[in-house]
């Protein structure tokens, strides 16, 4: 039994991570289709809850969005170099998000 690459284990992880963010957006899709309170007031919190969960929602949009692209760059064989500059992107930084694009030089910039 051959021990994982950085790399399996990175496309694992990813897999894992995708598979969690569309089990949410899922939840997160289904709580937004409930109907409407005839009650004035609960009907103003749900709308108020509505804008949350459609925030949460573009959040894990682009979160599903990076960890796509990640996975088409461990297929492509760019996967670890920066999508900017093209450098390595640290193995500590990819252990710790295996999305990242970009180099912490890159990144921190962008900040």
């Amino acid at each position: 039994n051959m021990p994982m690459t950085d790399t399996e284990q990175a496309r694992a992880k990813l897999a894992e991570m995708l598979e969690e963010l569309l089990v949410r957006e899922a939840h997160l899709a289904r709580d937004m289709d409930a109907p409407p309170s005839a009650d004035s007031e609960d009907r103003a919190s749900e709308e108020s809850d509505d804008e949350a969960l459609e925030a949460q929602g573009r959040l894990v949009a682009a979160e599903i969005a990076s960890v796509k692209r990640a996975l088409v760059r461990i297929e492509d064989g760019t996967y670890g170099e920066c999508v900017r500059c093209g450098g390595e992107i640290a193995p500590a930084r990819l252990q710790a998000r295996p999305e990242a694009a970009l180099c912490i030089d890159c990144a921190s910039r962008e900040g």
